[in-house]
């Protein structure tokens, strides 16, 4: 997609899709491995999300795997001041998005720490979507609608809102894994390129996710393949950020589905 993002007079180009690395301040994410809970965690897991190609750091301090209990705002906000420091220490020019759905700790993100960008998977409410206007960040808007239909039917609203507070950068995200069963996520999968019409970039965040394991019979430390596999067809139906654990990875399905591309171009 021949779309730009401006993060604080920076541009950021889906020309070529973005790797956006998950980096947890978390004792309970889903997937172990992502968790990073002492500063030499924090800045080991930054300095790899870079070093191995990722183009943005996501960090969250609050869990939203199923059934979690999200821990208190105070909790969360001391958890991401202490990663938010380290990771700005670390890579001061790094692009960093901040995982919250409360306006207040995203707020404490962009104006203490220079967040570049607020990705909330709650789908928004008023008081996130007045906040980030006023902060003037980029913003991923997640739905948690079933099915493509009502993603774009959700998007289509929320968008609009956004728009007429003065946002201008989003990023969508149709949610994978938030509001879903298995099958209705391989459904929205197969048509993802369909959500092309809303004209701005689109986040899949499939990483180790139930949707793989649980087909696969496996647990999430097994899940990797499966991912690489979604995420490749991802990119083929116009994925422009991919969430991931595992950056080389995802970083190395970029390479060779543009490879493909500018194969395919070239001989038509």
């Amino acid at each position: 997609m021949d779309y730009t993002l401006n993060v604080k007079g920076r541009l950021l180009d889906f020309a070529e899709p973005q790797v956006m690395g998950i980096l947890n301040v978390t004792p309970d994410s889903f997937y172990a491995d992502s968790r990073a809970a002492t500063k030499q965690a924090v800045a080991e897991r930054a300095r790899q999300i870079i070093a191995e190609g990722g183009n943005i750091i996501d960090v969250g301090a609050c869990s939203t795997r199923p059934d979690s209990s999200p821990v208190s705002q105070e909790e969360e906000t001391s958890r991401l001041r202490m990663a938010l420091r380290i990771v700005r220490q670390e890579l001061p020019d790094a692009v960093v998005s901040v995982d919250t759905f409360r306006p207040d700790v995203a707020c404490m993100a962009v104006e203490e720490f220079g967040a570049d960008i607020v990705n909330d998977i709650s789908g928004g409410s008023p008081a996130m979507y007045r906040m980030v206007s006023r902060l003037r960040v980029p913003y991923i808007l997640t739905s948690q609608q079933p099915t493509v239909r009502d993603i774009l039917l959700d998007f289509a609203e929320r968008v609009q809102q956004l728009r007429d507070l003065g946002q201008q950068d989003m990023i969508l995200d149709p949610g994978f894994g938030f509001g879903q069963t298995v099958e209705q996520n391989y459904a929205v999968l197969s048509q993802l390129e369909q959500l092309q019409v809303m004209a701005l970039p689109v986040l899949v965040g499939v990483s180790r996710k139930s949707m793989i394991y649980k087909v696969l019979g496996v647990t999430p430390d097994e899940a990797l393949n499966g991912t690489t596999v979604l995420n490749t067809v991802a990119l083929s139906k116009g994925a422009s950020v991919l969430r991931v654990h595992d950056v080389r990875q995802a970083v190395e399905c970029v390479q060779l589905s543009n490879r493909l591309t500018v194969r395919l171009c070239s001989s038509t």
